[in-house]
């Protein structure tokens, strides 16, 4: 008769909860966590905001007293999962310093004290875990620190927002205007009534922000890297893309230069049929990452939605049961990586008004075509020009990449140059006349 033989670690110790938030992800995770017994982890209590609100959990269950959960040594576990990114540093802060491991889902929070939030974990030797503020049910996050090595990572390319793939989608699928793919969008619960932080790019660039520790060990802050989101998207484009067999996406990148720097970027770019990140469709998110000898892997997942992102707060949890932590060893234990501006990008322009596109800063421009309604042209910019100026995302202009948009090697460049007025396209050849 067979003998059964319990690991000496199989009882894994007991988690109590203490949670801020119970809006979507909030009340997912109620629900989740009643429909898995095993993983010994309760809601003792919830801290809430509207005391007046319906919720559907006994009542006893919330208090707006946010120091019953910070204060109460039976807790061991804090989640948040709120909106005030003021509110949940205080929150992180004070769980860490008293001893609690925490759980969040606050990427712009985290994006605004990672430095902040490094040392604290240092400090006090607690797990600070925050899968869901990335790509909500892909595990992205633990893959990174899990199982790529700095030196054999090449590069990530992804799509972190639900709310402007959903958008985009709608344009090229539905041949819907922005205005109208944004407001279907807003009245499924995808984009919020202020939908800014998504469409202009905060809110991907907060997530890049933070995943760029865990890929390359560059402690960084949003303002430091390129972004714009697809607010300036026109239906033209999308027509130009299609035409050219593209999509549009909003790509959020980081790329090992030859130097061993690393650009990051976030801006919308024309994506290729062929390419994994043309099959991310709707609120779902993507990611591509390429490395020294797996090649190419695709994780592909929900981006959005109460139990999609409730799901990652749940592995987080699940991980707590035996003292995970982000051990950060690109940081730590490696090299850190560290972000540059010198490279060029090939970029797609159009605009109305020609005379509000400063010629004279593009390398070259390969190709130039006025239609009735609209301009467009395709050329060569450094990264360092975009960065120190806005008049490619104001009147109505709209700056898409093309594929494969990044350009390093100079001398590559003065022979595409060569080539390009060989054939007559001479920089700035003609410009006046368009």
């Amino acid at each position: 008769m067979s003998q059964h033989i319990e690991h000496p670690d199989y009882h894994h110790k007991q988690l109590t909860i203490g949670l801020f938030g119970f809006g979507v992800v909030g009340e997912g995770l109620y629900q989740v966590l009643k429909q898995t017994p095993s993983l010994k982890a309760s809601i003792k209590r919830v801290c809430i905001k509207n005391p007046e609100k319906k919720r559907n959990a006994p009542a006893e269950l919330f208090t707006t007293e946010r120091d019953e959960l910070l204060n109460d040594e039976a807790i061991n576990v804090i989640v948040e999962v709120i909106d005030d990114a003021d509110a949940a540093f205080y929150i992180v802060k004070t769980a860490l310093l008293g001893g609690k491991h925490v759980v969040s889902a606050s990427k712009k929070m985290i994006a605004e004290h990672l430095t902040e939030l490094l040392q604290l974990q240092q400090q006090t030797g607690q797990s600070f875990l925050y899968e869901a503020s990335a790509c909500a049910s892909i595990p992205v996050i633990r893959n990174l620190e899990e199982y790529y090595d700095n030196d054999l990572l090449h590069s990530i390319q992804a799509i972190v927002n639900g709310s402007t793939n959903y958008i985009l989608t709608k344009m090229f699928e539905e041949k819907l205007s922005y205005r109208d793919a944004l407001l279907q969008a807003q009245q499924l619960g995808f984009a919020e009534s202020n939908p800014k932080l998504d469409v202009e790019g905060y809110d991907a660039v907060n997530k890049w922000n933070n995943l760029l520790v865990h890929a390359y060990g560059i402690v960084t802050s949003p303002e430091k890297i390129l972004f714009t989101g697809i607010q300036s998207i026109q239906a033209f484009d999308a027509q130009v893309a299609e035409e050219r067999h593209y999509v549009i996406r909003l790509v959020a990148q980081a790329k090992k230069l030859e130097s061993g720097k690393v650009a990051a970027f976030v801006l919308p770019q024309f994506v290729q049929a062929s390419d994994h990140l043309s099959f991310v469709r709707n609120e779902y998110n993507g990611v591509v990452i390429e490395s020294g000898f797996a090649d190419k892997q695709f994780f592909y997942g929900k981006g959005a939605g109460s139990f999609p992102t409730a799901s990652a707060v749940l592995s987080d949890i699940s991980a707590l049961r035996y003292d995970y932590r982000y051990e950060y060893k690109k940081l730590y234990h490696h090299t850190p990586g560290e972000l540059t501006n010198d490279y060029y990008l090939k970029v797609y322009l159009s605009f109305e008004n020609v005379e509000e596109v400063p010629k004279d800063k593009f390398e070259w421009i390969e190709e130039w075509h006025a239609r009735e309604d609209r301009k467009y042209l395709v050329g060569v910019l450094h990264v360092q020009h975009l960065i120190d100026s806005d008049w490619w995302k104001t009147n109505g202009t709209s700056l898409v990449l093309l594929p494969n948009a990044i350009i390093e090697s100079l001398d590559l460049q003065k022979l595409k140059k060569k080539s390009l007025e060989l054939a007559g396209l001479q920089l700035h050849h003609g410009f006046k006349h368009w």
